[in-house]
C-alpha cells in the first residue's frame, strides 16, 4: 500500500489529543518502526515486516527477508533482541523447502546477535515470510524519519572503488 493511502487509513487509529507519554516513535512519525520508553535508559523497538519471494533458493529468501525485517530496528539506531516468524505458505509446499526459509532466517537473526523465539504460520496460496523483529535503544538515542533532516546530497571525494 503507497505510503500516503496508509496514512489515510491509519488515520482512525491516532489518538486525538491522547498520545502516550512513553511511545516516542509510533503512528504520528509514520515510520516503519515502533519505540517506546521502558525506563529512563531502555526503549524497545519493535517492528513487523514480510515479503514474498524474491529469489528463487529458499535459504536467501528467508535471509533477505529477515535482515530488511531487522533493518527497520537499525534504522531508530537500535539492536536486535529477538524475532517471531511471520509466514503464509501454501499447504502443498514442500516441507524441507518451507525449513530453508526459516533457517535463512533464523542464520540472520543469530549473525544479528538476536534469536528466534517463536513465531506464527497459516496457509495462504500466496507464499510470503517475514519477522516481528525486538529490538532495544536509548531513549534518547532512537532516531527516526520524522526526526531526520531531509537530505542535503551526497559527495564522492575519491574515485568510485577506493576509500
Amino acid at each position: 500500500m503507497a505510503p500516503g493511502d496508509l496514512q489515510e487509513v491509519l488515520e482512525a487509529l491516532k489518538p486525538a489529543g491522547r498520545a502516550h507519554p512513553d511511545l516516542l516513535v509510533g503512528l504520528a512519525a509514520a515510520d516503519d518502526a515502533a519505540v517506546y520508553r521502558i525506563t529512563s535508559d531502555f526503549a524497545i523497538v519493535e517492528t513487523v515486516d514480510f515479503f514474498p519471494p524474491v529469489v528463487d533458493d529458499p535459504w536467501t529468501w528467508g535471509a533477505i527477508s529477515a535482515a530488511n525485517s531487522m533493518s527497520d530496528v537499525f534504522a531508530m539506531g537500535g539492536e536486535v533482541l529477538f524475532a517471531l516468524a511471520v509466514a503464509g505458505f501454501p499447504r502443498e509446499m514442500s516441507k524441507a523447502i518451507i525449513a530453508e526459509v526459516f533457517r535463512g532466517g533464523s542464520d540472520k537473526v543469530v549473525e544479528a546477535g538476536g534469536v528466534i523465539a517463536g513465531g506464527h504460520t497459516v496457509v495462504d496460496n500466496e507464499p510470503k515470510y517475514g519477522l516481528c523483529v525486538t529490538g532495544r535503544v536509548h531513549p534518547t538515542a532512537s532516531s527516526s524519519r520524522a526526526a531526520s533532516a531531509p537530505a542535503t546530497g551526497s559527495s564522492c571525494r575519491s574515485p568510485w572503488g577506493r576509500a
